[in-house]
């Protein structure tokens, strides 16, 4: 039997600081900017026949700031054009704060969107923290209707589907009463909810069919066979991807931008096409 030599485990050694530091570059350089571009078709009751096929393209937690800038979100606002959906959502988190001229950010890449049914934006605890009224107001600059704790029916075919903002919750800005006010009782409803974990709460309306939310940027480090190494507050529960609470759906997108850490591992930043399908 060979026996472990100091030139091994000095062999060993280094192979794993070459395999560390590959990694470690991965997921600083090359992850964060390979934008996955996901298809979901997503079935629900209580959608209008006219609402079939409806496409949204939602885009989340864009993190205008220090380290995420124009040129770093460019390439998934040409992924999201490229859709040519119905609708365009933006599921809060726009900034991670307002020093470096992000409102002019949010104005210079977001005036870009353009759909059909219009562009839609909620805010996210990030606005909050750093700024509600200037990332509305830069929101508003671009063309974008801004969606706080209210909603906008969509029109097609003489049938409409009620899209509703629900404001954050982490910050205690939502109000789900006020948001679905003067809806009929046998409407249907898609809500923008940054946080997902509230799903809880909105499947108690019948009128919600679907929720789409961001927030946890899928845990950007995710470990094989484990998943996210940490989720924020209101994003524990249903971190990634789509959910069924009784007759509604929810969906949870990765997001685009970093916050706190500027790397992605095995959870590349996204953009969704959401096609809604009848299920009656």
């Amino acid at each position: 039997m060979l026996q472990p030599t100091r030139r091994n485990f000095l062999g060993a050694g280094l192979t794993t600081l070459a395999g560390a530091a590959g990694t470690f570059t991965y997921a600083r350089t090359i992850e964060p900017h390979w934008f996955d571009v996901v298809h979901l078709d997503v079935p629900l009751k209580k959608l209008p026949d006219a609402f079939a096929g409806f496409t949204i393209a939602q885009i989340s937690d864009i993190h205008f700031g220090p380290y995420m800038g124009p040129a770093e979100i460019e390439p998934s606002i040409d992924a999201i054009l490229a859709l040519d959906a119905d609708v365009i959502v933006i599921t809060g988190d726009i900034v991670s704060r307002i020093e470096h001229g992000e409102p002019d950010m949010i104005v210079q890449s977001l005036s870009r969107l353009r759909a059909r049914h219009g562009v839609f934006a909620i805010l996210g605890n990030h606005d909050w923290w750093s700024g509600a009224s200037a990332v509305v107001e830069a929101l508003r600059g671009a063309g974008i209707t801004v969606l706080s704790n209210r909603s906008h029916p969509l029109q097609r075919d003489g049938q409409t589907l009620y899209l509703a903002g629900v404001d954050d919750v982490w910050c205690g800005k939502h109000d789900l009463t006020r948001t679905l006010a003067g809806i009929p009782p046998v409407a249907a409803v898609v809500a923008l909810v940054h946080e997902p974990d509230y799903a809880d709460v909105v499947a108690n309306d019948a009128r919600v069919i679907l929720q789409l939310s961001g927030h946890s940027h899928g845990g950007q480090v995710r470990v094989p066979f484990v998943g996210g190494i940490w989720y924020p507050p209101w994003a524990r529960k249903y971190p990634c991807g789509i959910y069924h609470l009784g007759d509604l759906a929810l969906y949870t997108n990765r997001g685009v931008g970093m916050a706190s850490w500027q790397v992605r591992f095995a959870c590349r930043p996204e953009v969704t096409l959401v096609t809604l399908k009848s299920a009656n």
